[in-house]
Order: structure tokens, then C-alpha cells, then sequence
């Protein structure tokens, strides 16, 4: 049997065994997994897949590709570091209560940190490992360090007792939510993907929105949001949807940065976008300790938000490109089409029923995949029903995407105890108060443009939990909430999926559509300004999370969609005429105001230079 052959079994029978542990099955027969030992087996597998599967030059290995003696010394030393926490794991209870590790486990914790930083490094670059080197070897030379690093050395074996056997280590919360709930959605996704939800929401988009002008574009934003809500990933999102609608907004006449950028933008917009969200968000609820629909429901309103520009973008650029809506006849009729695949809501409802009813989210995920499976039978084609077959690769494809975000969580928890041990981001928070002089505007600014520097190297995971230690305790010393916080460095850190120099979404785009990274690139900042935008206004604002009473809500909600619609037209420069640059700026102006905080004064203000800029310029022409 072939090395990869055999790793497809591995990953779907660790992608089963992850789904039954996730599914509260074995508590029925009184079976029960420590939740450490349950990490540690995952771990294991996690670790044995990424090195079989991936080479020492980060590369996917080819079929016949074997592995070498470096990647068997990693393997053998994560298995070997993971594998006593799993097999002696009261040892492991007893070191907890030392507070620091002997010999034995100070070397079985450098095998598991050696191995998953390689395995981080492989799969993520290099950014990542060495960040968390640096801020591992920090709290072992702090008294030679100077400045803010400065401080009292920590012993190696304390310090290598809060990586290996602490709560904040790499068996800590981030890699728990990987095994329990980050796999239960991937497969999720992917068992959408193989019974052919995907075409589904596209042909539906289009009977939806294909007859308006820049139709094929505004259906891309409803098929890639909702698709991207699924998967979790803005680049796989890309490359699966946009494969499909970014050559139909091509022959519909958009440019093809243009139609990359929409894509790039709406598919990044599905991880801001409840019921699912990405990755992140179920992190961010178990940091806070709060019920994962709290943050659904607080995010619902920014993420709509931020589509609504870009669904305004879209218009007014098929508007000034002249564009003819799509004749009907050439569009999937929607009766049609909803008979066809109405199915694939039930499970989509199901989750969201779950979710509200506060159910754990990996019981939702579990017993919605179960529900897919079940009426994919209803499917008119054989191609989109989930036979085993077909269930067992969407195990091991799903797993396989998986051990990604599993191995960085675990690598994180490195990260996250060597700064809690030591002190530093605590200082590194105090720092940035200090620095901004107590003013939460530039702290604000200070913060989302280090998460925006952060998310060009790293993940978004890592990215995301990492501010959460450094920026978002300055952000709850300056008074803001701390699920607040927690969302605007979300916001601005997968900003960097649609900002060049990196932009993996606007990358992935420009190889399908053909078009120039750079031009792509500006185009994408255009169509997706409202992730640098939303985040300031419910900070300032925080009804748009819904904090306040409804009729806060509603009014903030309106003048905020009001906003959109400057903000969207002066990013295209366009409203019946092409706008002067003057016009450009009034209206830019005139929608953030309305966007921000809501009053008399700002309201005022937004709307007369939202008008002024809009219609201005063509009145000074008449007179």
C-alpha cells in the first residue's frame, strides 16, 4: 500500500473517531474521554498526517513521494511527546500539581514543541514558528533583555510546565475548540460540497438577483457569502465558487479585476457572517466563556453591513460599465431551481436552530451533517446523494484540511503560555495604553493596523489569539466591552485576505480570472472598505451589535445602511455621472458619519455631505 493510500485511511478514520467524540455518542454507553487525553490523540494523528503528507519545503507531497529521515525524527518526536499524554495521562495530572516539570517531562515537552513548531512551519511559513520562538526563549533571558522585554528570568522547567502540562498550553482551549468543533464544520462544509450544494446556491443566487444589472455580480455576493459561511475559509471559498462565477462576471463585461475582487471580497465576508462564521468565532467564544450565539448574534448586523456596500459597489459599477441586466430567459428559473435543492436548507436550518437554542456548537454540527446525509437521498441526481463512499471522502478530505488549523492552534498554545508566564502581554498592553496617551481613536488605529501587519504572515488564528493576549486588554482598559474588542481585531485581521502585498483570496482570484495581482488588489480594497470601516463604527457605536434597546438598534441600523450607500459610491466614484474628487470625498465622509456613532449632529452632518457629494457635482454642471 502507498504511503499516501494509507494516510486517506488514517485521516478518515481520525475524522470519524473525532465526529463520535464530538457527538456525545460514547457517553451513552457511560464511555468518557478526558478532555486532555482527547487533545493528545488528536494531536497525534494531526501530527502523522502533516508529516506524511506534507514536505519539508512545505509542499503537498506527489503520490509516490516518500518520507525522508528528517521528517520520521519530527514525526517520531511529536507521536512521542503527545503519545504520553495520551497513554499516561494521570502522570500528567500529577506533574500539575508541582507547578513545574522534572527532567523526563522537560525533554518529552521539547520533543512535542519541536515537532509541532515544524509541523506549524510547514504548513503556515515561517512567521509563525519564529514568532513563537521568540516569545518562548523571551521569559528565559528577560533580566539581559532591555525596555519593555525587561524583566526577572523564569525557570526552564516552569516555563516548559505551562507549555506541556498547563491549562494555556498546547493542550489549552484553542486546540480543544479545533477537536471539538472547528473538525465538525469542515466536514460539514465538505459534505456540502460533495452533494453539490455549492452548484445549488449559485443557480438559486442567480434566479434570485440574475435579472437586475450587474446581476451575475450580486449573485456571486449571495452564493459566495453563504458558501464562504460553510466552508470557513475565504481562499478555499475562492477557489471552489469562484472557479464558477468569476468567468461568468467576465463574459457579463466586468473587467477581470473587477470580478476577482468581487469574489475575493465576498468570499472573505463569509467569515464575518453568522450562523457559522469561521473558525475564529468559536474561539472567541470559549476565550470569553460566553455562548457561541452571543457572538452570532452580536456579528450579524457588521457582517450584513458589509455586504450591503459591496452589493452597492456592484451596482453602481455596472451602471457606469453600461451593463444590461441578464434576460431572463437566460437565467435558471427559481421554482425550478428551489424544487431542485431545497433540501440542502434543511440542515442549514437545523444548525441554526441548534445554535440558538444554545446547544453546543459541535452537537449542531454533528446532527446537521447527520440530517445532510439523510435528505441528500432526496436529490433528482444520483451524483449529489451521500453514499458511504462518498461520506468517507468528505471524512478524509475534511480531516485533511483540518490538521491545518489543529496544528496551529496547538502551536499557539505555546505562544499563548509563554506570554501569560511571563508577563509580557500584560506589558505589551500597558505599552500601547501608554503610547497612545490614553486615546482609544489611535489605539484603535494602533491595533488595526498591527492586526492587519500580523494577518499579512500569519493565519488568522494564530493572528486573532495572539492581539487577544497583546491589543484587546488595551482595548478593554480604554472601556471597550470585551466581545467588542475581540470582533474588531477579527475584522481587521482577515482584512489582509483582500490587501495586497499578500491577499491569499485576491491571489487565489487573480489565478482564475487572469488578471494583475496589484490592480486585483486595489480593486478588492475598494469593493471591501467596510472592513476597515465597520469595525470603528460599532466600537463608537455598539447598537449596530446589538447592545442597547430596539429602538436604538433600528436607527442605528438605518443611518448606518445610509452610510453604506455613500461610502459605496464614492469608492466607485459614480451616482448617475462620474463624480469629481471633491464629490468623492464629501460623500466618503458623509457615510462614515453615519456609520459612526448616531445623533442629531452626526446625522445631520452625514446625510448633507452624503447629498452634497452625490448630487453636487451635477448640479454645479446644470447651473
Amino acid at each position: 500500500m502507498k504511503l499516501a493510500s494509507f494516510a486517506t485511511i488514517v485521516a478518515g478514520f481520525l475524522g470519524l473517531y473525532e465526529i463520535i467524540v464530538a457527538s456525545r455518542l460514547p457517553t451513552w454507553f457511560h464511555i468518557f474521554f478526558p478532555v486532555t487525553r482527547h487533545m493528545a490523540v488528536s494531536l497525534m494523528g494531526v501530527l502523522f498526517l502533516v508529516y506524511v503528507l506534507h514536505s519539508s519545503r512545505g509542499q503537498r507531497r506527489a503520490i509516490h513521494e516518500g518520507i525522508d529521515l528528517f521528517d520520521l525524527i519530527f514525526l517520531m518526536a511529536g507521536l512521542i511527546g503527545a503519545g504520553y499524554v495520551a497513554f499516561f495521562y494521570e502522570d500528567l495530572i500529577a506533574y500539575s500539581s508541582y507547578g513545574y516539570l522534572d527532567l523526563k517531562g522537560m525533554f518529552l515537552a521539547f520533543l512535542l514543541i519541536i515537532s509541532s513548531l515544524e509541523a506549524s512551519r510547514r504548513l503556515a511559513g515561517w512567521i509563525l514558528p519564529l514568532v513563537i520562538l521568540f516569545f518562548m526563549v523571551t521569559p528565559l533571558v528577560q533580566e539581559r533583555l532591555p525596555g519593555l522585554l525587561h524583566g526577572k528570568n523564569l525557570p526552564l522547567d516552569s516555563l516548559t510546565f505551562g507549555i506541556y502540562a498547563g491549562t494555556s498550553g498546547i493542550f489549552g482551549k484553542p486546540l480543544g475548540v479545533a477537536v471539538n468543533i472547528i473538525i465538525t464544520f469542515i466536514i460539514f462544509g465538505r459534505l456540502m460540497q460533495e452533494a453539490g450544494a455549492g452548484k445549488w446556491f449559485i443557480d438559486l443566487a442567480m434566479s434570485v438577483a440574475g435579472w437586475a444589472r450587474g446581476g451575475i455580480a450580486k449573485a456571486t455576493i449571495i452564493a459566495s457569502g453563504a458558501f464562504g459561511m460553510i466552508t470557513g475559509s475565504p481562499s478555499s471559498e475562492v477557489a471552489t465558487i469562484g472557479s464558477i462565477t468569476i468567468p461568468m462576471m467576465v463574459k457579463a463585461g466586468f473587467p477581470p479585476q473587477v470580478a476577482a475582487g468581487i469574489e475575493a471580497v465576498a468570499g472573505t465576508g463569509g467569515q464575518f457572517m453568522p450562523p457559522v462564521m469561521g473558525a475564529i468565532a468559536f474561539i472567541m467564544a470559549e476565550w470569553l466563556g460566553i455562548p457561541y450565539r452571543q457572538v452570532a448574534l452580536a456579528a450579524f448586523i457588521p457582517a450584513f453591513l458589509y455586504y450591503v456596500v459591496l452589493f452597492i459597489s456592484i451596482h453602481f459599477e455596472a451602471v457606469k460599465l453600461g451593463l444590461k441586466p441578464t434576460p431572463i430567459s437566460d437565467l435558471p428559473p427559481f421554482f425550478r431551481t428551489f424544487v431542485k435543492g431545497w433540501f440542502y436548507l434543511l440542515p442549514l436550518g437545523l444548525l441554526i436552530y441548534f445554535i440558538a437554542r444554545g446547544y453546543p456548537p459541535e452537537m449542531a454540527g454533528v446532527y446537521s451533517s447527520v440530517v445532510l446525509i439523510l435528505v441528500s437521498f432526496l436529490s433528482s441526481e444520483k451524483g449529489n446523494r451521500l453514499t458511504p463512499k462518498k461520506i468517507w471522502s468528505s471524512l478524509a478530505e475534511g480531516t485533511k484540511t483540518w490538521i491545518t488549523p489543529a496544528c496551529i492552534t496547538a502551536s499557539v498554545g505555546i505562544l499563548i503560555s509563554s506570554l501569560e508566564i511571563s508577563g509580557l502581554g500584560v506589558k505589551f498592553s500597558s505599552f500601547l495604553v501608554d503610547t497612545t496617551q490614553g486615546s482609544l481613536l489611535m489605539t484603535l488605529i494602533f491595533v488595526g493596523f498591527a492586526s492587519f501587519v500580523m494577518g499579512m504572515g500569519m493565519e488568522s488564528i494564530p493572528t486573532y489569539m495572539t492581539l487577544a493576549i497583546i491589543a484587546v486588554p488595551a482595548l478593554i482598559e480604554m472601556g471597550v466591552p470585551p466581545l467588542i474588542g475581540h470582533l474588531y481585531v477579527v475584522y481587521w485581521g482577515l482584512s489582509s485576505f483582500i490587501t495586497p502585498p499578500v491577499c491569499l483570496a485576491v491571489y487565489i482570484a487573480c489565478g482564475i480570472s487572469g488578471s494583475k495581482l496589484w490592480e486585483t488588489g486595489w480593486e478588492a480594497i475598494r469593493l471591501g472598505i467596510a472592513v476597515f470601516i465597520v469595525p470603528f463604527a460599532f466600537v463608537y457605536n455598539p447598537a449596530l451589535l446589538m447592545k442597547g434597546s430596539v429602538g436604538e438598534v433600528v436607527l442605528a441600523v438605518i443611518t448606518a445602511l445610509c452610510g453604506c450607500f455613500f461610502v459605496a459610491l464614492s469608492m466607485r466614484g459614480f451616482f448617475k455621472e462620474k463624480l469629481p474628487l471633491w464629490g468623492r470625498i464629501a460623500a466618503f465622509l458623509g457615510g462614515i458619519a453615519l456609520i459612526g456613532p448616531t445623533n442629531i449632529w452626526t446625522t445631520f452632518t452625514g446625510f448633507s455631505l452624503g447629498l452634497v457629494g452625490a448630487l453636487g457635482p451635477g448640479v454645479l454642471k446644470k447651473t
